[in-house]
């Protein structure tokens, strides 16, 4: 099969991509515009702040010693940069997709095509990975609570101890179900839930200030800025999801202004909570003591809340906040993930499955299940203990594709409409690559590898398929449609 330059960089046209966006917006049966600046932004923090900051300290700080404070602020660095990109990105091609769909007008269908399978991997493996712990962390809440747990053959993942791990499949099913009832209900839903694991947070931070000790600090980073540098690419997996407010384009009011007030809100927030939850933890106890309570399976934060006022109390709280927490970030990765596959959909490269739209509930129901059916399969039979920096690895070469998406945007479209532009262009962009590039290469060898493999087969689905339907194919192949009318030429680019 002869596959050309050509046919991998023909580009979606901005006015093409904004048109199909407003024309289903405003049919009867289409997505529905219901959300607004505050449940936007709640659905951004519920997506990044998951599990990771309540047991990410116990692997990270024997890394960087007390300079993990630093770690946290360069992987927001890392991701500030970003969210820089997205911003004007988001503003310029206010639709669906997010990552997917700047690709697509920017670099082309190939492109796009390997971007969307690497959003598909950040997505499913986060859902996965962190749905395995909500049975975990249930069995802690019930035991601390009733005196009561789960058999491990039905709560723990395969691979450590469990046969089939229930909980992470009921989990992913009720999220679903949520989804596929509606944006609106998911979205008030999701607003309690963050409220509730960011006070569990808020409480964590204050108790643990109260025991600060400044000696705690002493030896800043025992391993120099090699090790703060290695636990940045560990604590950026607590900055994964912010780019899911994008794939919300087409389903919040004023989007031109909402998404990127709504993504800045978002990191901003959450760069401001990890710092003091990283603070006061290291303040609260010796770095010295992390890595054994992370090696004995014990959760770091509850521990040092119980060290702190000498109470049983912090085990159920901090198993409350995670239980809560694993649920919201389900709920909210399992939103992104089928708004991607809705916007390939549109574009021939799925089957037409994953865009049809509810005409009651403004939801893709189909999409919606076939997701929750294929995630929770993986979260419940799966051993996933190889997988987790892979949700990392696909993220950052998201953000790649946004900052080559922004250079690229600004030479073949210099006079689309940008509310926001990226300060500093074109430094701002390079300096983004390049920082997750050098996160992407402290990742392990066997992710790297993993991740090869991934990208090799999405490239087999291209051929096999999404090139044969591809919608912008077929209109180039249409009578009267002329290659200019659906691709950007050579002079353009």
């Amino acid at each position: 099969m002869r596959v050309t330059a050509r046919q991998l960089c023909r580009r979606k046209p901005l006015e093409s991509m904004i048109g199909e966006a407003e024309s289903e917006a405003s049919e009867p049966g289409g997505l529905r515009r219901s959300m607004g600046l505050t449940q936007l932004t709640l659905l951004g923090i519920s997506s990044v702040v998951g599990t990771g900051i309540f047991f990410v300290l116990g692997t990270a700080v024997p890394k960087a010693g007390p300079g993990v404070v630093l770690s946290f602020v360069v992987a927001a660095v890392v991701a500030g940069l970003a969210a820089l990109c997205y911003v004007e990105l988001a503003g310029a091609i206010p639709v669906a997709g997010s990552t997917y769909s700047y690709t697509y007008a920017s670099l082309g269908e190939g492109a796009a095509y390997l971007v969307a399978w690497c959003l598909i991997l950040e997505y499913g493996v986060a859902v996965s990975t962190v749905a395995v712990s909500w049975g975990q962390y249930l069995n802690e809440l019930t035991d601390a609570l009733f005196g009561f747990t789960l058999p491990d053959a039905i709560s723990q993942p395969p691979g450590a101890g469990g046969v089939v791990n229930i909980p992470a499949l009921v989990v992913v099913l009720l999220c679903s179900l949520l989804l596929a009832r509606g944006t609106r209900e998911s979205a008030r839903l999701n607003a309690v839930m963050v409220c509730v694991k960011l006070s569990v947070l808020v409480l964590f931070v204050a108790v643990a200030f109260t025991a600060f000790r400044a000696g705690h600090f002493a030896d800043f980073a025992p391993h120099g800025a090699s090790g703060i540098g290695v636990a940045a690419s560990a604590v950026f997996f607590s900055y994964v999801g912010f780019d899911t407010v994008a794939t919300a384009s087409e389903e919040v009011r004023n989007p031109r202004r909402t998404i990127p007030l709504a993504l800045l809100l978002t990191l901003g927030a959450v760069t401001v909570l990890y710092i003091l939850v990283s603070l006061a933890a290291v303040g609260a106890q010796p770095a010295g003591r992390f890595g054994a309570q992370a090696d004995a399976g014990e959760a770091v934060l509850a521990e040092i809340l119980r060290d702190v006022t000498g109470a049983g109390w912090p085990v159920v709280l901090l198993s409350a906040g995670a239980v809560v927490s694993i649920f919201s970030v389900v709920l909210v990765t399992l939103y992104g993930q089928t708004r991607i596959l809705f916007s390939m959909a549109r574009d021939g490269l799925v089957p037409e499955i994953f865009r049809r739209v509810d005409r009651k509930r403004h939801t893709p129901v189909g999409n919606t299940w076939i997701v929750g059916a294929g995630v929770g399969a993986l979260a419940a039979f799966v051993p996933l203990q190889y997988l987790a920096d892979l949700t990392s690895m696909g993220t950052l070469v998201a953000f790649v594709a946004v900052a080559a998406a922004v250079v690229v945007l600004r030479r073949i479209a210099p006079d689309a409409p940008r509310p926001y532009r990226v300060p500093l262009y074109p430094v701002v962009p390079i300096v983004s690559a390049a920082s997750c590039l050098y996160l992407a290469w402290l990742l392990p060898g066997i992710t790297w590898a993993l991740f090869g493999g991934w990208l090799v087969l999405a490239a087999a689905l291209y051929l096999v398929f999404g090139r044969r339907h591809s919608a912008l194919r077929e209109r180039a192949a249409a009578p009267g449609h002329a290659e200019a009318d659906v691709s950007t030429t050579a002079a353009q680019a």
